[in-house]
């Protein structure tokens, strides 16, 4: 009888279901009237709706702003999964509360992530590595996908201030392209005066060199460049593989109220960075040396930099699947610039420059431009779908619009209006968008997640503080449509979508790879051993026992606990809280965590398992005891 009342209750949950209308904000009515997608005759709910027990087919990893962390949801339910930890304390994964993370995380308390990017082979993401920048410390982590956990943080990166403009990975994750937000006197610590902007101050593009194997990170050059405020970029592929592409605002180089005194210019500077070439430069010593790592100065090394004259005011710089076409918005202008990479290698040859700024060459804007695209008003970002159309985020109409990418008929170049095919209303202030492989050869072009920067009262009321709206837009047919929305913590700037076949984790730690010197898996093998003032505990973590369950320490002492989780079955995790001493740490199954602390005040402390693990998981405790000092001097 229980197994019929839960088909009927199951069986109403899915009627209901299929008898949702498609969610049709305002403005989109003409996108769900238009060609159906591969889902015809589906509901909106029926698209997204992913049964209990059955899986999504995408990851959707959204950087975490400053939170500091990055988000991982699955596609096409927008549902939360996970939480990666990266540049701050997060103590439900116990990250931050080891030595190997709190030595990872350093002094910096939190950081800013705006931009994850994924490693790729041969132009495809491989499913190896994401990249996160910190805008506020300067900083690049690595997380590992074999087991969705930050393995290094390298920073501050030297000569860069305000890493804004990463993470852009390169075809075969040879490099993390890297862009100064904010430019300062260097090398970094140089006092000037913000008056002397012009004169004192510079910014910088690098190269963080990623080992093919480990993904170790490390600085392998550097381009400097004028105080320019570098925003966001991408790299290239096929014919412009070797290349990458950044956006500048304020190449008025003004120091105060930028608001109204970067935006004077008609027009802004592209970085066009001949990313090969700084590698060879550095390699044959053509490049000085700033803060220890191998800085160029593109006035006397000719060939790794040129600017381009952009939109005013620009946000994002896309390169098309082809490597072709790259298109530049500027929040300022309704228009997307689209240039053609074969015209800019030509101009190069024919040295089309419109002058040059400190020794750099401009390239004419109209000898590589093919088109400006009327998208709307306020483009920011582009993606693509690999089928020759382009999306553009319209932060001020609150929209998404489709346009075809060139080569364009007699017809539509006369006319590029014809080349807008659709537009989408979204809620509200679209910032980023995002289609699945969107930077590679082959975007899989089924869903868009349109990230945007206001909700305005789209959820039940939770206060003044308001979360992100994000909303699943369906790009497969020649219409866009609206299937889902849901709202995430601030602040999802960018987001990257991987199949999930094409990522490997793993659910347990092999007892044969773990390595550490102090792991235990027997329990004859763990005890506590005193060394003078400091206290050295090897435990081990098993359901539903601690062993030792006794520690026995003294005020001042040192205590050093290393703690293995010896289960090999998958989902089994313990963590070890330590009551009033502000420690929780989180063992997955066949890891070993360490965590040293002072004993700074007397007492029984107990101690437990802070992860669910069993029937017998509130048994799972023990007791640290500290004695007084002058009680264990007698």
């Amino acid at each position: 009888m229980k197994h019929t009342v839960r088909f009927l209750l199951s069986g109403a949950a899915a009627a209901t279901l299929l008898t949702l209308p498609a969610c049709k904000p305002p403005g989109a009515a003409s996108a769900a009237a238009g060609t159906a997608s591969v889902s015809e005759g589906k509901s909106a709910a029926e698209r997204t709706w992913v049964a209990p027990g059955q899986k999504d087919e995408y990851y959707l990893f959204y950087s975490g702003g400053h939170s500091g962390q990055v988000y991982v949801a699955g596609l096409p339910s927008m549902r939360h999964i996970t939480t990666i930890p990266v540049f701050a304390k997060y103590p439900g994964t116990g990250y931050g509360f080891d030595e190997e993370t709190k030595a990872m995380l350093g002094d910096y308390t939190w950081g800013d992530v705006h931009h994850p990017g994924l490693s790729k082979t041969d132009g495809l993401y491989d499913g190896r590595w994401l990249f996160v920048n910190d805008n506020a410390n300067n900083r690049i982590a690595r997380i590992d996908l074999r087991d969705f956990k930050t393995k290094q943080i390298l920073g501050p990166i030297p000569n860069s201030m305000g890493n804004h403009g990463s993470s852009f990975v390169t075809d075969n994750t040879e490099y993390v392209l890297v862009a100064t937000r904010f430019s300062v006197p260097l090398p970094k610590g140089r006092y000037a005066d913000p008056a002397d902007y012009e004169k004192e101050f510079n910014g910088a593009v690098s190269g963080i060199r990623v080992d093919p194997k480990s993904g170790e990170m490390s600085v392998g050059w550097q381009i400097l460049t004028p105080p320019f405020d570098w925003d966001l970029g991408s790299t290239g592929k096929g014919p412009s593989s070797g290349w990458a592409f950044w956006t500048s605002y304020n190449t008025e180089m003004a120091h105060d109220t930028l608001e109204a005194n970067s935006t004077q210019k008609d027009r802004d500077y592209a970085a066009i960075v001949n990313w090969r070439a700084a590698e060879t430069a550095v390699r044959e010593g053509r490049a000085g040396t700033m803060d220890g790592v191998p800085m160029i100065d593109p006035a006397k090394v000719p060939g790794v930099l040129y600017y381009l004259p952009v939109p005013k005011s620009p946000h994002g710089i896309d390169t098309d699947p082809s490597g072709r076409w790259i298109v530049a918005s500027g929040k300022l202008q309704p228009v997307a610039s689209v240039f053609d990479f074969n015209k800019i290698q030509d101009a190069i040859a024919k040295k089309a420059f419109d002058g040059e700024f400190r020794g750099v060459p401009i390239i004419k804007y109209e000898s590589v431009l093919e088109g400006e695209v009327p998208v709307g008003l306020g483009p920011l970002h582009t993606q693509y779908d690999g089928q020759g159309n382009a999306y553009t985020s319209l932060f001020i109409e609150s929209a998404v619009a489709k346009w075809k990418l060139p080569p364009w008929s007699p017809e539509e170049r006369a006319d590029l209006n014809k080349v807008v095919l659709d537009k989408i209303a979204v809620h509200y202030n679209i910032g980023h968008l995002v289609i699945g492989g969107s930077d590679t050869r082959k975007p899989y072009g089924q869903y868009l997640v349109a990230m945007n920067k206001m909700s305005k009262g789209r959820h039940v009321s939770v206060g003044p503080s308001q979360p992100e709206d994000s909303e699943l837009i369906d790009i497969t047919g020649s219409k866009m449509q609206m299937l889902y929305e849901t709202f995430t913590e601030p602040e999802p700037h960018f987001a990257q979508i991987l199949k999930v076949s094409d990522a490997k984790p793993i659910e347990v730690y092999p007892k044969a790879e773990n390595k550490d010197p102090d792991a235990v898996w027997d329990q004859k093998d763990a005890g506590v051993v005193r060394k003078g003032k400091v206290v050295e505990v090897k435990m081990i973590a098993i359901r539903s026992r601690f062993i030792p369950d006794r520690v026995d320490a003294k005020v001042g002492d040192e205590l050093v606990i290393h703690v293995t989780n010896v289960e090999q079955t998958p989902d089994m995790i313990h963590g070890l809280g330590i009551v009033e001493q502000n420690v929780n740490v989180v063992i997955d199954p066949g890891e070993t965590k360490t965590v040293r602390l002072k004993m700074t005040k007397s007492g029984v402390f107990p101690f437990y398992c802070t992860n669910f693990c069993s029937a017998l998981h509130q048994e799972m405790q023990g007791y640290l005891a500290v004695q007084p000092a002058e009680v264990a001097a007698k």
